[in-house]
């Protein structure tokens, strides 16, 4: 297939790894694959971008055509478009494709479902996409986790929700950390670590705190890892750690392939989808 044929090719996006089964499918967009212009290009010179945010100043008919391409990839299923809010509200996936076709949007940062016919999409460009999902493709679940989110608890509340919808408990379900801002580039303040400490189970308090490293002559700043952070709350619900996958890219420093907010802040928004098959 070329590229004339406008849609997706296996490169154009990352594929979870995952030991599950076949019913489920996802994945994460890159900043490839698309028509956007600068600054919300490919990557490359003269590479269209796929971004796929409306919010972010692209030309309106750009993010059009660049959605369209990613939802050929899902077989044309209807997406559960979320407007974020860095929160910790989860939702029923068939609900949020409802309200939109009414013209109405949900305030949530993940969305779950156990409907074959209906795709759970998170939008980032810095912040942790995470999809779940059970061994037998019962229901799947995307989340959105900025640190406020993830502090929060949002990785908890998607993982119950995916959890009871597949009538299986929490601890066996499966986990993809999608690209994010890695922990070479994500530098806080003192309030991010105090934030996530206090929300910590006592016994991983030394834990979380190990997740955050000093910023070398920068008072009261730290580099923080949003994925151990992430894998931190993940043993919360009891999953094991060989049942959590990804977590190995930079938003931030692969500049050719991701989208980076904190970069570039004016940039476009890769989408992280999951679905059941038929």
């Amino acid at each position: 297939m070329t590229r004339d044929a406008a849609e997706l090719q296996p490169n154009d996006c990352l594929w979870p790894h995952w030991r599950v089964s076949p019913r489920v499918r996802a994945f994460v967009s890159t900043r490839a694959g698309g028509v956007s212009e600068a600054p919300y290009g490919g990557g490359t010179p003269g590479a269209g971008g796929l971004n796929l945010g409306f919010s972010s100043g692209d030309a309106p008919e750009a993010v059009k055509e660049n959605r369209r391409r990613a939802l050929a990839s899902t077989g044309n299923r209807p997406a559960a478009w979320l407007e974020q809010i860095h929160g910790t509200q989860v939702e029923d996936a068939h609900v949020v494709i409802d309200r939109l076709a009414h013209g109405d949007r949900t305030r949530a940062d993940a969305s779950v479902t156990d409907r074959a016919d209906i795709v759970c999409v998170v939008m980032t460009a810095d912040c942790l996409p995470v999809l779940f999902c059970d061994d037998d493709g019962r229901a799947v679940g995307a989340a959105h986790a900025g640190w406020r989110g993830l502090a929060g608890g949002i990785i908890e509340k998607t993982g119950e929700r995916v959890a009871t919808l597949a009538g299986v408990p929490a601890s066996t379900l499966n986990a993809f950390l999608g690209p994010a801002i890695g922990p070479a580039a994500f530098e806080v303040g003192e309030d991010v670590l105090d934030a996530f400490v206090a929300a910590a189970r006592p016994d991983r308090r030394d834990m979380t705190k190990a997740a955050f490293r000093p910023a070398g002559g920068a008072p009261a700043k730290y580099f923080a890892d949003i994925y151990a952070l992430a894998r931190l709350r993940l043993a919360d619900l009891g999953v094991d750690a060989a049942r959590i996958y990804g977590g190995t890219h930079c938003t931030v420093t692969e500049n050719e392939r991701f989208y980076s907010y904190r970069r570039d802040r004016v940039t476009g928004r890769m989408a992280a989808m999951i679905w059941l098959a038929d």
